[in-house]
């Protein structure tokens, strides 16, 4: 099957219209409406003049809209490009700008950053989205409060359901030639170093870890998917959307994580696969009222460890806690990669390794200095070949170049592989910071606070922490004169102000200078040694 997804999608739609493709908190939508929903948001863009290739930017959280529009993109030709929507301005132009969206679809009450950026970023058109259009009258597990919100919407123009619904007069676009090496998605991430940088990911990548990973979890149409991390992120929307949607599953979709929500969504709807987040297990478990719960129906459950460890007592606890069903690691993989290269296999559960690889994916772990092959047992970096591997960096050939060598991608990342394929991570050579899962880019912090009129220079660095896995710390000189004037206190205030709430510095110190190369590099290395 070489077809892209939204052409599956709209295959299951012709044979099985009326089964359920998505619940949301107690919604129903099946696969023949999905498709047209789908068909609809291809008509509105057209409409406004995007074309393939063009770049139209998500900014939303967990949603219905978020996975037509997703679709409706491709369905195009053109190429969809997650945003966070923990952005703050400062972060939402330099992503925008470095994409130059012919269209934007945001929540309606993102809005305001969105307009914020104008007059840095050319954003096109935009559509909001409001989160509650497709709440049901009587929800079958708990809505979050921040869900029932006014409509931001003023014209309605710009309502992207709105829009769709009357897309029935609009013509509908000839479907595009899309070939498998066309690219589908620009998802930013860090590569090996730098500010963040968009990750060109094809139909082709797309379809081979969707169809590798169902095939390896042994998922089927009959099973009904728990998601609840961030779609925008590529495991969230690995696990999240595709793999319900190529097998002809149902997913089960959340705003956001609430223990006892998840619970009550896994009991009312019969959830046999639930991705997780390590602490999402444990918050579940620690609910008051969890044992009024039926979770029976769970037969896989996975869990990265983030912040808190999946462990064989986790898995254990679990087992007793929802009736059998077992706890395993989710996998590891990147963003260059589409994820997933190695997978836990859930008859052969190896603690303290990331999984095994998949098939299809060849890995080799080389010394980092010469590039000679390691052999099983042995340290080195991983590398990663495979039909998931990206086209390279968005307007980016040189840090292609340093990533992408010979069809292997060179992941940054320490690890070891054994005699039987399974794979190990140990750490990072690149200098990503991870806070409770979330990818904190150095450059990023660092960009972000060389906007404060006081700020001289910085350098951010990653600290361990015992909850979140890492925290980030900064190293700040400040501009003659300032010294006195500016606390660490109100510097922090200014970054909650001015960048997501995981990339805010846990501390900040006041340097008079920062250590530095020959060749003018800051050494990070010396200023978190001091730190730890």
């Amino acid at each position: 099957m070489s077809q892209p997804l939204h052409d599956v999608i709209a295959a299951h739609a012709r044979a099985t219209p009326d089964k359920t493709a998505i619940v949301w908190y107690g919604r129903e939508i099946g696969y023949g409406e999905l498709a047209r929903l789908i068909d609809g948001c291809a008509a509105v863009l057209a409409d406004m003049g995007v074309q393939a290739g063009d770049r139209v930017a998500l900014f939303m959280q967990n949603c219905p809209q978020y996975i037509i529009a997703h679709f409706g993109i491709q369905k195009l030709g053109a190429i969809a490009c997650p945003c966070s929507p923990l952005f703050k301005s400062h972060e939402l132009a330099y992503q925008l700008g470095d994409l130059e969206p012919k269209v934007v679809i945001a929540a309606d009450v993102l809005s305001p950053v969105v307009e914020s950026v104008r007059a840095q970023a050319p954003i096109g058109d935009v559509l909001l989205v409001h989160y509650q259009d497709l709440l049901p009258p009587a929800p079958t597990y708990p809505v979050p409060d921040e869900m029932r919100t006014a409509r931001g919407i003023a014209d309605g123009k710009m309502d992207f359901l709105a829009r769709i619904a009357a897309a029935d007069a609009l013509p509908r676009p000839a479907p595009p030639a899309i070939g498998s090496d066309d690219v589908a998605m620009l998802i930013y991430t860090s590569g090996t170093t730098g500010r963040p940088k968009g990750a060109m990911l094809t139909h082709g990548n797309v379809l081979f870890k969707t169809a590798g990973s169902v095939r390896f979890m042994g998922i089927t149409a009959g099973d009904v998917h728990l998601a609840i991390p961030p779609l925008y992120h590529i495991s969230g929307m690995l696990c999240g959307f595709d793999m319900p949607l190529f097998s002809g599953g149902t997913l089960v979709l959340h705003y956001r994580f609430d223990a006892l929500s998840a619970l009550a969504s896994i009991e009312r709807h019969r959830v046999t696969y639930w991705k997780s987040i390590a602490p999402m297990l444990v918050a579940a478990m620690k609910l008051e009222t969890a044992r009024r719960f039926d979770l029976s129906s769970l037969r896989i459950t996975t869990a990265t460890s983030f912040g808190v460890r999946a462990t064989p007592q986790m898995s254990r606890d679990w087992a007793a806690f929802s009736g059998g069903c077992e706890v395993s690691e989710s996998g590891y993989g990147l963003t260059e990669t589409h994820t997933f290269d190695a997978m836990m296999p859930r008859d052969a559960v190896r603690w303290g390794a990331a999984g095994k690889i998949v098939p299809g994916v060849d890995c080799r772990i080389v010394d980092p200095a010469s590039g000679r092959e390691q052999p099983p047992g042995a340290q080195g970096e991983i590398l990663l070949r495979s039909p998931g591997n990206f086209r390279g960096y968005w307007r980016q050939p040189e840090k292609t170049l340093e990533t992408l060598r010979d069809g292997w991608v060179h992941t940054g990342d320490i690890g070891t592989l054994d005699a039987d394929g399974y794979l190990t991570w140990l750490g990072r050579i690149k200098e990503l910071i991870k806070v409770s899962g979330y990818s904190v880019f150095p450059e990023d912090v660092e960009a972000i606070l060389m906007k404060h009129p006081q700020v001289e220079q910085v350098a951010a660095a990653g600290v361990s922490d015992a909850t979140k896995g890492e925290v980030v710390h900064a190293f700040v000189v400040l501009k003659a004169g300032a010294a006195g004037a500016l606390t660490e206190e109100a510097l922090i205030a200014w970054c909650r102000d001015n960048m997501s709430t995981y990339k805010v510095p846990r501390r900040i110190e006041f340097r008079p200078h920062l250590p530095k190369t020959a060749s003018g590099k800051v050494i990070r290395r010396e200023l978190t040694g001091a730190t730890q």
